[in-house]
């Protein structure tokens, strides 16, 4: 995929975050991001998905404390640019899955966390550690949309049991995805519905 496709997918999830930010619809963390992945410049495997989960997160969190339009403009920009710097494949060459970097990055950005904080610190590599944990577990090979489906899973419940935000939680979450993805997990994937209608 080229710079000019990667600008329109980062531009995509921008464009749809501004609107639930917006329109205020009611969304979970899955929900929401599901229906930016279904965006047609969304593909089914890209670094873009590293941005999509600090951004999703990141708006209902602001939504939800009814955050000012500038500062959540901010917020989401910083977001944009340290997503940018986690570099596609970072989940197989480097060891940890950009979309669980992802949730340390919205906790660093939300908190203000330095690398010379103190109280905030340990939070960012919490939820970071506690989404990674999740990933290894399943396994691989990668999947964008699945380990997306997870970092906001257990981003959200981190973030609640943290701080005590509740951005939404839910168990369960069917992926319309698998068709697109030929190295799917099938039955081993936590969010694969068999049976069900694929978009």
């Amino acid at each position: 995929m080229d710079s000019n496709n990667n600008d329109r997918s980062f531009d995509t999830v921008t464009k749809k975050c501004m609107e639930y930010m917006d329109q205020k619809t009611a969304a979970t963390p899955c929900s929401m991001a599901i229906s930016i992945m279904q965006e047609t410049d969304i593909p089914m495997h890209n670094f873009v998905h590293h941005y999509l989960v600090p951004a999703v997160l990141m708006t209902l969190v602001c939504r939800l404390q009814k955050t000012g339009r500038r500062q959540y403009e901010e917020k989401m920009a910083e977001i944009e640019k340290r997503s940018k710097n986690v570099l596609p494949a970072f989940c197989g060459f480097y060891g940890a899955c950009g979309a669980a970097i992802g949730t340390g990055i919205f906790m660093s950005v939300h908190t203000g966390t330095t690398p010379m904080s103190k109280e905030t610190w340990g939070l960012c590599n919490g939820i970071t550690v506690r989404t990674l944990k999740r990933m290894a577990e399943i396994g691989g090979p990668r999947c964008c949309k699945r380990n997306t489906l997870i970092a906001l899973q257990e981003g959200a419940e981190y973030i609640f049991e943290q701080t005590g935000i509740d951005i939404g939680r839910e168990e369960k979450v069917k992926c319309t995805f698998s068709k697109f993805n030929l190295e799917c997990l099938k039955e081993d994937c936590p969010f694969y519905a068999e049976g069900e209608k694929n978009i």
